[in-house]
């Protein structure tokens, strides 16, 4: 894993849990754990980040939770995507393509015109 962590963008915390739901159900730990894995440790999102994001996103209609039994066996919140979510990763996915090649274009556009 990476030994550099990257702050979040707007947003993009959002695009990762639900991604990191897509699959299957998780509870917050596991959530934040597959995030942190799929990014090779580029991004470590903490309870006071992830928890809230979790509670905004069932308000959206976007997940729906219930409680369960951790791998050790602890009392855990278990989410999982709701259609509306899933409708949601699709136009956020979207958005960040569209986001980062303009950004990955620009970048590169800079450097070029810089040693012409």
């Amino acid at each position: 894993m990476s030994g550099e962590q990257t702050e979040l963008l707007q947003g993009t915390l959002d695009l990762l849990i639900l991604k990191a739901l897509a699959l299957q159900e998780m509870h917050g730990l596991q959530i934040s754990r597959r995030i942190e894995q799929v990014t090779k440790g580029t991004f470590r999102v903490k309870p006071g980040s992830l928890f809230p994001s979790l509670h905004r996103m069932e308000e959206e209609g976007w997940l729906i939770s219930s409680w369960g039994e951790s791998e050790n066996r602890r009392k855990a919140k278990y989410y999982k995507l709701t259609r509306a979510g899933r409708q949601q990763l699709e136009t956020a996915a979207e958005r960040w393509k569209r986001i980062s090649l303009a950004m990955s274009r620009a970048l590169e556009g800079g450097e070029k015109e810089a040693t012409e």
